[in-house]
């Protein structure tokens, strides 16, 4: 199983799951960033587990 968006090549911090997110819908890479951090560091949503998910699931990028 996996999820048909690339984790991007060039717009990294560790593995570009965020990143590739962000250019497939079209967002702004850095305003993504900080949603991601802040719902990672919120008790309610596992953000962190989330993103080693999408890291597995995810393609990899060209």
């Amino acid at each position: 199983m996996y999820i048909p968006i690339k984790r991007s090549k060039n717009n990294k911090i560790f593995a570009g799951v965020v990143a590739g997110v962000s250019e497939h819908f079209g967002w702004n890479v850095a305003l993504a960033r900080v949603i991601w951090v802040l719902l990672a560091i919120t008790p309610a949503v596992p953000g962190i587990i989330a993103y080693l998910i999408f890291w597995l699931l995810m393609e990899d990028p060209d």
